[in-house]
């Protein structure tokens, strides 16, 4: 039974990321004193040597595996290989050294890029192994999915306390705004900006605009991802979302009115769309830990808006 942070020694692999920054704030806000977050430079977790070392420097009773290679539709095309090969090695040595070195918790983020390409919505993880993932992003996508294999495995063969949590596409402060290798709404937020600095009288958006994404606030997931340590202790993957989705056309033209632009949007429709739809059924994570996302997508939106704006400069 979980009873306190206050004793808890935690190793957060993608600490200093998005929605690691996050994470551990809020673990801080829970009385977590001895957190630890390897950084790539000093610890580069696709060498075993480098994992071995990192449990024999910091033992440890509860681990959080957010660090990845990632990025959107580009970088996904541009690197299959080494989205592949960087995920999913490097999971599998930190949860093998993991049950070597006797860690009370593994909690694996997973990507809802591993869902099929054509998966009903909204999402339910019994939908996880219905087909192969949307083509664009599917290697990364199947690299992280063999880790909820990998932890599914070990809880029935070592006793092993792994569990899988699939959030929904995140936004917020501190995202990724780098053209090449960020997401949707990041994407957009600079874009629109950088246009109206410019004058720019239309801006160019990929793909049709028509399919839809579900988007979940990054001070939300982090709220999930401490609940679940806290709360949740069983096999099965479980999704995080907002229950909120909206076309990447209708997204596009809210975040074009909200920084203020005023030129056209043009829709290059050579470029792929990615999956048609994703929107998660999130019954699991309110009923297995008490999870449901307290942000509005408006209020999200502006906020995301509003740190861009502070801090533009200097991204």
């Amino acid at each position: 039974m979980f009873k306190t942070w206050a004793n808890k020694r935690v190793i957060v692999t993608g600490g200093a990321g998005f929605l690691g920054s996050f994470l551990v704030e809020k673990l801080h806000e829970r009385g977590a004193k001895e957190i630890f977050v390897p950084r790539s430079r000093e610890h580069d977790l696709t060498h075993e040597a480098n994992v071995e070392r990192l449990f024999k420097d910091h033992p440890t009773d509860i681990v959080f595996h957010l660090a990845g290679v990632v990025g959107g539709i580009g970088a996904n095309q541009m690197n299959p290989g080494a989205f592949f090969y960087k995920n999913m090695v490097m999971g599998a040595m930190l949860m093998e050294y993991a049950r070597l070195n006797k860690v009370s918790k593994f909690v694996q983020v997973g990507t809802i890029c591993a869902y099929p390409k054509f998966t009903p919505a909204p999402f339910k993880e019994d939908n996880l192994w219905n087909g192969y993932p949307e083509e664009t992003n599917a290697p990364y996508g199947l690299a992280k999915k063999a880790l909820l294999v990998q932890a599914q495995a070990y809880r029935q063969q070592y006793g092993f306390n792994a569990i899988y949590l699939l959030p929904v596409n995140l936004y917020g402060p501190r995202d990724n705004f780098d053209l090449e290798t960020s997401h949707v709404i990041p994407a957009l937020i600079r874009k629109f900006m950088t246009a109206k600095e410019s004058g720019a009288k239309r801006v160019v958006l990929w793909g049709t605009g028509n399919p839809t994404r579900e988007f979940l606030y990054v001070k939300d997931a982090a709220e999930a991802l401490a609940l679940a340590a806290e709360k949740y202790n069983a096999p099965e993957p479980v999704n995080l979302g907002s229950g909120h989705e909206i076309s990447i056309r209708s997204l596009a033209e809210t975040i074009g009115e909200l920084v203020g632009y005023k030129g056209r949007l043009q829709w290059d429709e050579s470029r792929p769309d990615g999956q048609p739809r994703r929107l998660l059924d999130t019954t699991r994570a309110t009923k297995c830990f008490g999870f449901t996302a307290q942000t509005s997508f408006g209020n999200g939106i502006r906020e995301t808006i509003d740190w861009y704006e502070r801090h533009a400069k200097n991204l």
